[in-house]
């Protein structure tokens, strides 16, 4: 059914596909997003600006994604800067953009980069997979976009016009791999990081997910969805299950010099790496009792509850997080508590997850504060 406009293209004995590239690119070419991460046209793009903006924009929006991308450039300019520089200044940098173990896999393959591979990264879409935190996605992206290769770009804006171009109603996740083997057929051989940019703003800005702007798309006459009618719909997408609700207490202990203890969270699972004040176990569940709080407790203290519960949603679960307070009379530092103190007007410089930022804002916002109860 695809391609309206098939029989012109054999006429001009052209493949569709073929049709579809130059038609892409010369509406990319005639008006695509600035985007502080894109090389102008005609100059060779930077590989570490291309990388890092890729990693960024996983999972996040190309809005949220501006302020990051501009921050790390100023602060690491090169890939052996970001090499050189702390975990912990990175993970504090990246604090808000969520999923943390991209920042922690940034910094990793940054020194792989500018260590055994002298600064240079690889150009191949094989080469780049060996890196941390390069997938099948990013490989094709930094292949295409950094060094002009001929690679199967496709994220979820590509997906969108491929579905629709040719009216795939098999619905996602399932549909993946019918999209990028159809998808494989419009990639050309040449210009190959200016296609892959133009799909993606061609989804971005005309085949958005709702009301598509069919009258302005290049595609629009050989457009099998546009065609039916049914732009609007595609691509389906299987019905999610119900995320799951966990349920915990955190800690606030503050001592008497006004510092709060912290904890680092185990390098391998969620929020990986990370510091935030320490919790009980996230459960399904109710919340924890009385016993199972005190028993997890950092230290034996007098422990009373903060009115109200924090929410975050994570990927796959939503949790609720009680918080109890304890105030120590002296300094926290001989309390063998584990963890490490920070006052309480320095919190906004550690690498806290948003989670944990919520927490935190939720015990200064309440009247239940330990300074209220000294």
């Amino acid at each position: 059914m695809f391609f309206r406009g098939a029989v012109a293209a054999v006429a001009m004995n052209r493949e569709p596909g073929a049709v579809v590239a130059d038609r892409v690119l010369a509406w990319y070419a005639r008006g695509h997003r600035s985007l502080p991460w894109r090389a102008p046209r005609g100059q060779a793009a930077d590989p570490y600006r291309v990388w890092l903006s890729e990693i960024m924009l996983q999972q996040t929006t190309v809005a949220a994604v501006r302020p990051y991308f501009k921050r790390f450039l100023g602060a690491w300019p090169t890939v052996e800067a970001l090499a050189a520089a702390d975990l912990d200044a990175v993970l504090r940098a990246w604090a808000g953009l969520g999923y943390y173990a991209r920042a922690r896999n940034l910094h990793a393959c940054a020194r792989e980069v500018a260590g055994r591979l002298g600064g240079r990264f690889p150009d191949t879409e094989a080469g780049l997979r060996e890196l941390p935190g390069i997938g099948a996605y990013t490989a094709a992206a930094v292949a295409a976009i950094a060094f002009g290769r001929s690679a199967v770009v496709v994220d979820g804006n590509v997906e969108r016009v491929v579905a629709r171009l040719f009216a795939v109603t098999e619905a996602l996740p399932a549909a993946r791999p019918r999209l990028r083997e159809l998808a494989g057929t419009l990639t050309p051989d040449h210009d190959c990081g200016d296609f892959a940019q133009a799909m993606m703003d061609l989804g971005a800005t005309v085949c958005t997910p709702r009301n598509p702007g069919c009258l302005a798309c290049p595609l629009i006459d050989v457009c099998a969805a546009a065609a039916g009618g049914f732009a609007g719909t595609l691509p389906r997408r299987a019905v999610k299950a119900e995320r799951p609700t966990r349920r915990g207490v955190a800690y606030w202990l503050e001592d008497g010099e006004g510092a709060v203890l912290l904890r680092r969270r185990p390098e391998k699972g969620l929020l990986g790496g990370m510091v935030g004040l320490p919790s009980t176990e996230w459960e399904a569940g109710p919340l924890p009792d009385r016993a199972a709080i005190a028993g997890q407790a950092p230290v034996r203290a007098v422990w009373w509850p903060l009115p109200g519960t924090v929410r975050h949603t994570f990927t796959h679960f939503h949790l609720e997080l009680a918080l109890v307070c304890a105030r120590l009379s002296g300094s926290g530092s001989a309390t063998g508590a584990g963890g490490f103190w920070v006052p309480v007007t320095r919190l906004g410089e550690q690498a806290l997850p948003s989670v944990m930022r919520k927490a935190i804002g939720h015990v200064l916002a309440g009247a239940g504060t330990p300074t209220a109860h000294s």
